[in-house]
């Protein structure tokens, strides 16, 4: 039986991809600083582990076959992306070396550039290029490759418990209008349900040549949608207002910053930051440049259906 380790396996995406694994027969090892009271799935092993103290995950790596890395913020500042989207990932680029693990799957971000990763318009994007260029980097050190790597750059996430289309429904449900910042930003949402497919079916992949290049995929749904059609979507599944919606008001640039600025202030996450807004200045869709999911054998499901089984009203868009 084949092991992989999941970075980032109690999340929203990490509890589907290793649900996932375990139904194809893989024994799953989820690191976790403080272990939760039940695992993510039912057979995941849990390990109370520091994963930035690189000993420590060199050793947790040791009889590893496999690595998949999910781990991600969405807000936080220069240094924190840093310490989260790039030294981290250097630390498991080199762990996974020195451990002897030979598949290696890291979930980026669409927007993400690994060859110009500084060119990108946010810190979130920009960390997340270098992460993915400190991997690429580290899977060439030897011949035969360190290990064979897959990066998938998916759109917006959604599913079941996502922290996007859920929030515009619940804001619709307390406010009466809704100010939209960045309402014209386009988005190509993946179910998350065939993001874990992908993951899966990258570690299926047969073993690469020693001279094959990393597999780089967008992991895009079928679907582009602004994010105002997004908000209105989730109003209308969600039933507000008989099934309208409420009003969207798009609001200007400046008017934007400001509500962002205002958001970051409140405690906990915020809905929307000041990076959010730069990382939209570039539209969340795939590019055509790379290839998509067909190159896995998976055809992307698309949204309504979907998001209007979790969403609440059972009745077609």
């Amino acid at each position: 039986m084949k092991k992989v380790f999941v970075m980032g396996g109690t999340g929203f995406v990490g509890a589907r991809v290793c649900a996932q694994l375990l139904q194809q027969g893989w024994q799953v090892t989820v690191p976790t600083r403080k272990a939760p009271p039940a695992p993510p799935a039912a057979g995941v092993a849990l390990l109370e582990l520091d994963v930035h103290d690189e000993a420590a995950l060199t050793r947790a790596l040791r009889g590893h076959d496999a690595l998949v890395n999910l781990v991600a913020i969405l807000h936080g500042t220069q240094a924190l992306f840093e310490h989260v989207h790039v030294r981290l990932v250097e630390k498991l680029a080199r762990a996974c070396f020195a451990a002897g693990v030979r598949q290696v799957v890291h979930v980026s971000a669409i927007g993400a550039n690994a060859q110009q990763p500084l060119s990108a318009p946010s810190m979130y994007l920009r960390s997340k290029g270098q992460g993915e260029a400190a991997l690429l980097r580290a899977a060439g050190l030897s011949d035969p490759s360190a290990f064979e790597l897959t990066i998938l750059r998916p759109s917006v996430i959604f599913g079941a418990q996502d922290k996007f289309l859920n929030v515009f429904a619940s804001l619709q449900k307390a406010l009466p209008v809704m100010p939209l910042a960045g309402a014209s930003a386009k988005f190509q949402p993946i179910w998350v349900e065939d993001v874990a497919s992908a993951v899966l079916r990258s570690l299926a992949r047969e073993p690469a040549a020693a001279t094959r290049a990393p597999l780089i995929l967008q992991a895009c749904g079928p679907d582009v949608f602004t994010l105002r059609e997004l908000v209105q979507l989730a109003g209308r599944l969600s039933g507000v207002r008989g099934g309208r919606g409420r009003p969207v008001i798009a609001l200007p640039n400046w008017l934007a910053r400001l509500q962002a600025t205002l958001m970051e202030l409140l405690p906990g996450e915020p809905v929307m930051s000041r990076d959010n807004l730069d990382s939209m200045k570039l539209d969340n869709v795939a590019t055509g440049a790379l290839p998509g999911l067909e190159t896995l054998g998976i055809q992307a499901t698309a949204l309504p259906a979907i998001a209007c089984a979790y969403l609440g009203v059972k009745q077609a868009v």
